[in-house]
């Protein structure tokens, strides 16, 4: 026997196929509608709310495990209509049907294929919804998912859905989810929602507080606070719908997050939960801060080891300080945190826009909604989290001034951040010349000042100190 995590076991057989205890794909549908109350006969209805990439394989994955169980369970995805593919998007597309043999089968069956013949031509306009029931995100062109059942219509989309997925950038939530909000006045029983959402909002006021998606949603909807969860990394979207090892940590009351760990458990699919849902979710917005920045590095040095690391120390001892701001025990989330920040530096979207930040190939005048690559939460991560910790009101005693400052003021990468992106006082390579600073002490410095001062500031996360 096999131990895996929050205690599941496997039972290895010779052939090496595995055979997981916690039963198949049925029966974990099966328990899941009984904890939703579903009789025989009423599917289980599951919505994605948004079509980044992210959102799309999360939807295609449920898609693909769970989809030939039509009688038990219904998924579909919602994204607005309208956007448009451009011809240079349809042309790549059409290279990468050909080149997967399973795909050009299989638009051929579905007599899709002459549509994006056409559309390489400049004959034919497609729409970023019309391919995504073909399995394409336009975020995420070269991975093709499974065919998916998509919705344009909001309030048809949601009205009855069980399990709704946020797929929205943090930007978004709030908007859409007092739309959604209006359609859920006439229901008896509130759905359950999973919020993949990264980013981060800033509140300033008299108690200057992080807002983050889940606290969006509950704003808007009403919707207990037990039935809103959290869903981070480790991961990459396009490594998980190729089935190459992912992991996710799925956080919130344990009433719902033990059971849809199980259910969205998979063998290359690797699902932890955890009951703190709003540290994990701060620090999933925070990643992305920092991740802008590596690749910026990344560029700037052509790929210095050295560099990538020394930048590494800094960005993650500043988190470990950020930490002890909004945690009581925050060393309980250095695992996760350092895991879910290794992987948004080497392979992220925010890591990949600071490399071509720095390489001339985008440029701030773009905004932060990519073309192929959708929203870019950390360029918004950087404003909400510095102008929160530039708060006086938040101050604390600099070790070694001994004079109170705020928060802001000891995190000089984040500091710069904000001045290259927000600002624009800078351009991207005065990230180097913060690393190379007299006065920049050594990462160890801040842990440690981290570690021996009580920085701990409840009202960040809107909790009573």
């Amino acid at each position: 026997m096999g131990e895996t995590s929050e205690g599941m076991t496997d039972d290895v057989y010779s052939n090496g196929s595995i055979q997981n205890s916690n039963g198949s794909l049925e029966e974990k549908l099966d328990e899941l509608r009984c904890l939703m109350g579903k009789s025989e006969g009423d599917p289980l209805r599951i919505v994605g709310v948004g079509a980044g990439a992210w959102g799309s394989v999360f939807a295609a994955m449920l898609q693909d495990s769970y989809g030939h169980l039509r009688e038990k369970v219904l998924i579909r995805i919602w994204r607005r209509p309208g956007r448009s593919v451009d011809k240079a998007t349809a042309e790549h597309l059409f290279e990468v049907i050909n080149s997967r043999e399973e795909v050009l089968r299989r638009l051929i069956r579905r007599c899709a294929y002459l549509k994006y013949v056409e559309a390489r031509l400049g004959d034919r306009t497609l729409f970023a919804d019309e391919i995504l029931k073909d399995g394409f995100c336009l975020n995420m062109i070269d991975t093709p998912l499974c065919p998916l059942k998509v919705v344009t219509n909001l309030q048809e989309a949601v009205w009855d859905a069980d399990i709704v997925v946020n797929g929205l950038p943090s930007t978004e939530t709030l908007q859409v989810f007092e739309e959604i909000s209006r359609y859920w006045k006439e229901r008896i029983t509130m759905p359950v929602i999973i919020s993949l959402a990264k980013g981060v909002e800033a509140e300033l006021g008299t108690e200057p507080r992080i807002i983050t998606p889940t606290q969006m949603i509950y704003r808007a909807t009403g919707v207990p606070l037990e039935n809103i969860l959290y869903l981070g990394g480790p991961n990459i979207a396009s490594e998980i719908y190729n089935k190459e090892y992912a992991n996710a940590r799925i956080c919130g009351s344990a009433k719902w997050r033990k059971p849809l760990a199980k259910f969205l458990r998979q063998p290359h699919f690797t699902v932890w939960d955890n009951g703190d849902l709003v540290t994990h979710e701060v620090m999933g917005g925070l990643k992305n801060v920092y991740a802008i920045g590596a690749g910026m590095v990344a560029d700037l040095t052509k790929e210095s080891a050295t560099s990538k690391a020394v930048y590494f120390a800094h960005c993650t001892s500043e988190m470990v300080f950020i930490t002890h701001l909004l945690a009581e025990n925050p060393e309980k989330l250095a695992g996760p945190l350092l895991a879910d920040t290794y992987v948004t530096l080497l392979k992220g979207r925010n890591a990949w826009y600071g490399q071509k930040l720095a390489g001339g190939e985008v440029n701030l005048d773009m905004g932060d909604n990519i073309k192929g690559k959708g929203m870019i939460q950390g360029v918004s991560a950087v404003k909400a989290f510095y102008e929160l910790l530039s708060q006086s009101c938040l101050s604390v005693l600099h070790p070694e001034e001994n004079k109170p400052v705020a928060p802001a003021e000891l995190c000089p990468i984040l500091k710069k951040l904000y001045k290259i992106l927000i600002l624009r006082d800078f351009p991207p390579d005065a990230i180097l010349q913060a690393m190379r600073e007299e006065s920049m002490n050594d990462p160890r410095d801040r842990i440690e000042i981290a570690q021996s001062h009580a920085f701990y500031r409840p009202s960040l996360l809107g909790q009573q100190p």
